[in-house]
């Protein structure tokens, strides 16, 4: 059945669909916003990189997380019908 994936037809009954669904005004636009987003999302990506490589560089490397405190008998809350004094 899907022998070969995506053929060139199927692409041009997407593309059709879409033109018909969207319109043809929309679509330009909506393209150019999703290359924006994905240029932004792009130099996000490469400055936290270069944020992780500095960090690294200066050995300060990355903040370990504290541990949990383990709660002792007195500090536990007990609710109605908990079955506490």
């Amino acid at each position: 059945m899907l022998r070969n994936g995506l053929e060139p037809w199927h692409l041009l009954i997407v593309a059709v669909v879409a033109i018909m669904l969207f319109g043809s005004k929309r679509l330009p636009d909506s393209a150019r916003a999703l290359g924006r987003s994905m240029r932004i999302l792009k130099s996000e990506t490469r400055a936290m990189k270069a944020d992780e490589q500095h960090a690294t560089i200066e050995g300060a490397g990355p903040v370990p997380a504290p541990e949990p405190v383990p709660a002792t008998p007195s500090q536990s809350v007990s609710g109605p019908g908990s079955g506490g004094s």
